[in-house]
């Protein structure tokens, strides 16, 4: 999902970290947020009201290199909500997920609530601009269960949200978890008011275009969201660089394993790499 911005682009994304702060961790206005978890976890009672936790992961969730945001809060029923968002690669995110719950599970029963049957459902929702997991679906509802399938517990439940595998447009958009991804997929990419959809006309959607819109940006919005841009890329040439110099470095070694094989000649040897020729001789003069 590409995230660059240009003087053309009148919406900022919302998988990005200024997006992600003015919509799903807007205060002032919690519709989208409400609505969108309520979209996410497949629900048909409406979320009315939604407190923020403060503190929840201070230190322990921010990355970076990633782009790694969390959001945490809580409904009138006691249910706690976990938002993941991430535009880079998620190795291991399954189990940063399962960190996540237990870590919350943790705090629920230190706070002395022993009585196990009344604890609150715990719903952690990752959404990431690529593919992690082996299903072809965009949504997916984990929770524990026994070998035959059956649901054995429902007091944690895991939300995975893969952008790269949605595929739908406009005119086959039919649910708000559909509206949802569309827009988180779409919004950055509209040039032109002319390019809207009808259903960005809903009052819940309309929250969030409203705080992406540049147009819109007092001056202190936009000089935090020119640092956070100018934040964003240093991080990125930094994380390209430490990719540059581990691929340097296998072909390095893969090099100087083939000449030590002693078997292909310096031209061979480059061209099977994918390296000059100068540069195998380079490694054979050491």
């Amino acid at each position: 999902m590409d995230l660059l911005y240009t003087e053309e682009q009148l919406f900022i994304p919302i998988i990005s970290d200024y997006g992600f702060k003015a919509t799903f961790g807007n205060e002032g206005n919690t519709l989208f947020l409400r609505k969108g978890l309520q979209a996410l976890i497949k629900s048909d009672v409406p979320i009315t009201d939604v407190q923020f936790d403060k503190n929840t992961f201070e230190g322990i969730t921010q990355d970076a290199r990633g782009g790694i945001f969390d959001l945490a809060c809580t409904d009138e029923n006691g249910n706690q909500f976990i938002v993941e968002m991430q535009y880079g690669e998620a190795p291991n995110f399954v189990q940063r997920m399962k960190f996540y719950v237990l870590h919350k599970f943790n705090a629920m029963v230190k706070k002395g609530k022993f009585d196990y049957g009344g604890l609150s459902k715990i719903y952690c929702i990752a959404i990431l601009a690529n593919n992690i997991l082996p299903y072809p679906f965009y949504h997916s509802i984990a929770n524990l269960r026994c070998e035959n399938g059956e649901l054995f517990d429902e007091q944690m439940t895991f939300i995975t949200i893969e952008l790269e595998k949605f595929s739908l447009e406009e005119l086959n958009v039919k649910s708000d978890l559909e509206k949802l991804i569309y827009t988180m997929k779409k919004i950055h990419t509209v040039t032109t008011p002319a390019q809207f959809p009808t259903f960005w006309d809903e009052e819940w959607l309309k929250v969030a275009i409203d705080e992406l819109d540049r147009r819109k940006m007092t001056p202190d919005e936009r000089a935090s969201f020119e640092i956070l841009i100018a934040r964003n890329a240093e991080a990125v040439k930094a994380e390209n660089r430490k990719i540059k110099e581990a691929q340097d470095e296998v072909k390095f070694e893969t090099v100087k394993n083939l000449i030590n094989l002693g078997i292909l000649t310096s031209s061979q040897i480059a061209q099977t790499v994918g390296v000059s020729e100068a540069f195998v001789l380079s490694i054979m003069n050491k």
